[in-house]
């Protein structure tokens, strides 16, 4: 039986400010996946260009479109005509993100999102949005929800709004750190011999539905919660 592994190891320590920082695994499988969409992205722009405009597109290029395409739809049906074309950047680049860091699991890395250090910043990046566009775009609203339905309720409501950032980040944190510890125990606890073939069933699982589901519904929250807090009508 070999020795149960969550992958969790700390590589090399700096010093910051007086600190002692480590470099993690995390960090590392972090730097790859970014290393893996910056090639991706260089690689899709120059396609891009090379693309004869007057033709339909084609390969590479027709699935760039057909993803592309798709995400657009998805943020002005959950977002409307206003915030469409302010959000659908991000929400793509957000989306590719935590899908990129889910499946990486399926490569031999850990997933980057199975460390709250990593979901809990992306929950904050949206949290600030949503106040930021609810001040923007419906200011009075926004403070006069503070006090309703009387001005007793504003502690709870208070912590109502910051449970938002905490509930974002730890469901994408748990459900892809559970299927990250099942994954090593199973591995780690079974002989060599019991782990032929049936795993991949389980890495299906864990890593392809779950991470894509964890992915979609943290775009979809992001869009939701930054909707309701404009009150906008499309």
């Amino acid at each position: 039986m070999e020795k149960v592994d969550f992958y969790v190891h700390g590589y090399f320590k700096l010093n910051f400010l007086g600190a002692d920082v480590y470099i993690t695994t995390t960090h590392v499988c972090l730097a790859i996946v970014m290393a893996i969409l910056i090639i991706f992205a260089i690689v899709a722009n120059r396609k891009i260009k090379k693309a004869d405009p007057t033709k339909p597109p084609k390969g590479f290029v027709n699935i760039l479109e057909l993803l592309v395409e798709t995400v657009d739809n998805l943020v002005l049906g959950n977002m409307g005509k206003t915030l469409a074309p302010r959000f659908k950047n991000y929400i793509g680049v957000l989306f590719t993100l935590i899908i990129v860091c889910n499946l990486s699991g399926l490569f031999g890395l850990r997933p980057p999102t199975a460390d709250y250090g990593v979901t809990l910043p992306l929950a904050l990046i949206t949290f600030a949005m949503i106040q930021y566009q609810g001040v923007k775009w419906n200011a009075k609203g926004k403070f006069k929800g503070l006090f309703e339905p009387f001005f007793l309720f504003l502690p709870v409501n208070i912590i109502s709004e910051l449970a938002t950032p905490v509930s974002l980040s730890l469901r994408l944190f748990a459900n892809i750190l559970s299927g990250t510890m099942m994954m090593g125990l199973i591995y780690g606890l079974l002989p060599k011999l019991a782990l032929i073939g049936w795993p991949a069933a389980l890495h299906g699982y864990l890593d392809v539905f779950a991470g894509a589901l964890q992915a979609y519904v943290f775009a979809m929250l992001t869009m939701v919660f930054v909707k309701n807090a404009t009150e906008l009508e499309d």
